[in-house]
Parts: structure tokens; sequence; C-alpha cells
């Protein structure tokens, strides 16, 4: 393709409105242009780079034993009614009316429809396991659209579903997926790692993410050197530690010292130890949630967090949200932020961190008063503990004596073992061999796929450009020709050009009538792996310069081995 016939619109400065590294360089190399909060057009060089990640991906779902389908964008909201996640999914799901007054949504993912066509066309043992996928557009309406294409309202998403006939089917259904994902982030050139993770909206009992590890990612992982642990912070483990006593096992007996403090205004953690002058680690802080629409009073030390998913898992709550400042004075009694366990009338549950503490602070359930020197089993009860705090760095590892580390990465894939969350509700069901009615297993399995591009930027630039990974890159090589009023050396680059594309190398020639220093800058800047420059020393020398993007020196080459020297080089870059 020659630049002057196709659409490679460059920028010199970085957008106001871009905040990271993938997002400013996608916009000035010309790959993708803003339409609108979180939506965007993919320019040829973006979609060059698209469709190559598509195809690996297509590549490696079929050589897994996957077939591919097409489902609609466009749901209507029975059949997520019928899942019971019409409601789940709240406002990020798009959702309207239309002119026959039928509600429909734009499908976020297509879990309900995947069933639906599964449980209309296979009812027998002996039609199983299979596994479906397809590569569609979907649709989030996120409340702060960001970091370029991956905080988006509408993406570009490989979603995968396996139904099998028990969990032993399901497992080797999820180990070919997991094989999978390794293969294809391996050959778009990702650095990555699978962790642990949280199965948030989608649902089932295990999954896994596959996280490329970027100061710029919105996700946490938590690691061990030691054992080689990884979760993200949403799913990392925090045990009670081995040497802990509690109120059972500490002797701690006679008379409760529990005492009254004003403490005006003070409200929070901070405020209240300052007050009081003491430590977060020795206070409790009683945080009042809904569950499906009952108080549930949650405990957990002052200096830590709760896990919102680690709770909804363990209450087996279908909905999860902080009680209102109303409903926190109508059930404790005391305004919002003096809320405690002693004489509370609700649930409780508690945090391992609550379980070895002594002679700590509680909010008093009145307004402006804390209690001191408070102990459980003297001052109040709690029957139910569990891990539901945030992991943080420096953690002990939940499988062995190491310390856990942060470190920031992006989601690119995502694998979940759903088993019948679906299938139950939406009876999807499946004779068996001895005629029983059972609901299949299934396992869902989603890629995203401007993540990929997104997340590869991220890993490779510099401070010129796009470094890219020659199984991604839009171009395996760009031709630069340097004067254009130079019969020569246009005569030159074009058959280098010719040749290039006879022996099946894709090649872009900036043939624009632009000054030397614009062209290599804009070579730079797209990032195509190889460039060979055809100027004066074609003339002078018979020689053109070939150079890899990731180089510093460049390589003269005559110029009638120009393709062998470049064809030679991609060799180098794909066993490489």
């Amino acid at each position: 393709m020659r630049w002057s016939q196709t659409l490679i619109p460059t920028l010199k400065e970085d957008p106001s409105d871009a905040e990271i590294v993938s997002h400013k360089l996608m916009l000035r190399a010309g790959l993708i242009r803003k339409l609108s909060a979180g939506a965007y057009s993919y320019l040829p060089l973006g979609l060059r780079s698209l469709n190559k990640i598509i195809n690996i991906v297509r590549e490696e779902m079929d050589a897994a034993g996957a077939a591919e389908v097409l489902m609609p964008v466009l749901q209507p909201a029975e059949l997520w009614r019928e899942s019971g996640r019409f409601d789940g999914f709240g406002d990020l799901m798009c959702r309207f009316t239309d002119r026959a007054g039928r509600v429909n949504v734009l499908g976020p993912t297509h879990e309900e429809v995947i069933t639906s066509i599964v449980r209309d066309s296979l009812n027998s043992y002996r039609q199983l396991p299979v596994t479906l996928y397809q590569i569609q557009t979907k649709f989030r309406d996120e409340v702060r659209p960001r970091f370029g294409v991956l905080r988006s309202r509408e993406f570009q998403m490989k979603d995968a579903y396996s139904f099998d006939v028990d969990e032993a089917g399901l497992g080797h259904s999820y180990k070919a997926m997991y094989d999978a994902y390794c293969r294809i982030f391996s050959r778009c050139g990702l650095k990555y790692r699978p962790v642990e993770a949280d199965t948030g909206l989608i649902g089932g009992d295990v999954s896994h993410e596959f996280m490329v590890p970027a100061e710029s990612g919105e996700d946490i992982m938590l690691s061990c050197a030691k054992c080689g642990y990884d979760a993200n912070a949403e799913r990392a483990e925090c045990p009670p530690t081995k040497d802990a006593q509690g109120p059972c096992d500490s002797g701690l007996a006679g008379k409760s010292n529990v005492r009254e403090v004003s403490t005006p205004g003070a409200h929070t953690v901070e405020q209240v130890c300052k007050f009081l002058n003491t430590e977060p680690a020795q206070l409790i802080k009683t945080l009042i949630y809904m569950a499906d629409g009952k108080p549930v009073a949650v405990l957990v030390r002052g200096d830590r967090e709760i896990n919102q998913a680690k709770l909804q898992r363990f209450l087996k709550a279908g909905t999860l949200e902080m009680a209102s400042a109303v409903t926190i004075l109508d059930v404790t009694g005391g305004p919002l932020g003096f809320s405690g366990p002693v004489g509370l009338k609700l649930r409780m549950v508690a945090d391992w961190s609550v379980w070895p503490m002594k002679d700590f602070v509680t909010g008093a359930n009145k307004a402006d008063t804390h209690l001191v020197e408070v102990n459980l089993g003297k001052d109040f009860k709690i029957e139910e503990f569990s891990d539901l705090r945030m992991a943080k760095e420096g953690d002990r590892c939940p499988r062995c004596e190491g310390t856990l580390a942060l470190t920031h990465g992006i989601e690119v894939g995502h694998v979940f073992k759903l088993g019948t969350k679906y299938s139950s509700k939406m009876n999807a069901l499946f004779r068996t061999e001895k005629g029983e009615q059972k609901p299949m297993v299934m396992g869902c399995y989603g890629i995203g796929i401007n993540r990929i591009m997104a997340s590869a930027i991220e890993l490779y630039h510099d401070e010129h450009g796009v470094i890219w990974p020659m199984s991604i890159a839009p171009y395996q090589v760009i031709i630069v020709s340097l004067r254009q009023d130079d019969e020569q050396i246009m005569g030159a680059a074009k058959k280098i050009y010719e040749n290039l594309q006879k022996v099946g190398v894709e090649v872009l020639w900036d043939d624009r009538d632009l000054a030397p220093g614009v062209k290599f800058n804009d070579a730079d800047l797209i990032g195509i792996p190889i460039r060979v420059t055809v100027g004066n020393k074609v003339v002078k020398a018979g020689t053109v310069d070939v150079k890899p993007r990731s180089a510093k020196e460049q390589v003269p080459v005559f110029h009638a081995g120009a393709v062998e020297a470049v064809t030679e080089m991609l060799q180098k870059y794909t066993c490489g």
C-alpha cells in the first residue's frame, strides 16, 4: 500500500484527553479516532492490526476444537430476565424499548443467547461436548470511559462457551481453552500471567484472568515469588494467621471494661484515631450492607478494607450494596459513621482480622460517640467469620510463608467454569445414557480483542512511538523514499516495493512529497517493524539502508539485494 493512497492521519502532539501511552499513541499514529465517549473508529492501520489479532484468535480457537458462530448484538430482555441477570447488570447495560413496546438490550455478553440456542438444538449426551465461539461487538455503558480502547463502551470481544455432561468434561474443555489462550497471547507477542480471579457478573465457581503486567493497568495482581501464587486483588486470599489467638482460646474473661467516649465530629477512621490517640489497627469498622434487600453488619479491622466480591460470595447474595444513611439510622439507632457491634440486633459477620483483637475501639450506635476497651466474646458475639478483606502488598502468602507483592496489569482474557448457573435457570437440559434429564455443565471464555492491541503498545514503545510485535503489526515493512523529484530514487523504491509484494511481504511505501525528517518521525511513530530507506546512497553507492524499528543503527545493503536482506531479517523476527 502507498501512503498517499490510504488514510494515516498522524499527530505531532499528544491529545489533551489521552491519559496513558497506548491511548496517546493509537491516536497520534492514526490507528483510531474518537467518535464519542467510549466509541472509536478504527482507521486503516488500526484495522489491519485488529484483523491480525482476530485471525490469530480464530486460528487457535479452531485448532482447539471450537466452532464459530455469530450471534446478534440486539437481544430481547426476556432472555435476561429468564437468567435473572436483567437487574444485576444495572446501568452497565444499554436498554431501549422498540416501536412495538418490547424491551431490548445491546448485549454486554452472550451467555443467555448461546444457552437459548443450545437448549433448542441439543438434547442428548451423544451431542456433547461442544464449544462454540464468536467474535462480536459488545456494549457496556461505562460510567467513566477512559484509557482509550481499554475501557470503552463499544468493544470487540471473542467469547466462547462450552457445554459438557459433567464437571470432568468441563475440566477438559476449560483446559483446552486455557491452553489456547496461552498460545494466542504468546503469538500476539504479549508478556502475560494467568491469575486466579473473581467471577463477577458472569458468575460461576472457578475463573482465571490473563493479565499483561503494565503500570497503566487498572487491575491489581498480588503474587508470591516464593511459591508462584498469583491472583487478582478481588480474589487474593487472606487466611487467618496460624498463631492468631481469638477470644475463645485467649483466656479472656471477667467483667466488661467497655465505656463510652464522646467523639464529636469524628466519624472516619482517621478522625477517630486522631481524637483518641490510637492506631487504625486498634479500631473495628462496622459497615452496614444490604444483601438481597436485608441488612447485615460486616466487621473488619480499621486499617483494612472489605472485599465486596468475597463478601457477596460468602453471603451467597444475588445483590449487595452499601446501606443508605436512612437505613443505617433505622437498623443501628445511630447515624452513618458511628455504627458498632455492641448491642446490634441484626446479622453480623466478621473478617478474620477481627478474631485476635483485644481492647479495641468501635462505634457506639450513637451520634458523636465511640466505645473503647471493647472485646469480642465479652461485649458482643460473632458466629460467622470468613476471609472478607482486600489483600494488599506485604500480606502473608496464603499458600506458603512468603509475602505478597503488588503489580498492576491489564486484563486481556478471562476464563470461567460456570457450572449449571445458566443451564438450570434456562432449562438447557440433556438426556443422559440412562434417560435422565440433567442441566448441561457450562464454561465461558472471553478475550478482549481491542485490549490486546492496546496492551501490546503499552508493552512495546519508546519516546518516538509504537514498536509493534511482528505478528500483529499493520505492515511488516515500511519503505521511506526521500526524494520525490529524483527518478532513480523513486524507481529503486518502486522496484523494492513491488518485489517485496511479489514474495508475500506486507509493505507500506511512504511515497509522500514531504521532508525526510517528517517521514522518519512518522515511520517511528506508527512503529512498522522494518524500515527501508531509499535516498541519495542509491544513486552514489547503489545501497539502501535497512533498520529494525527497535534498533539504533541502520544497515546499508545493495539495492539489488534489498529484498533478500529484508526477508532474512523477517525470518529472524519470526524465529525470535
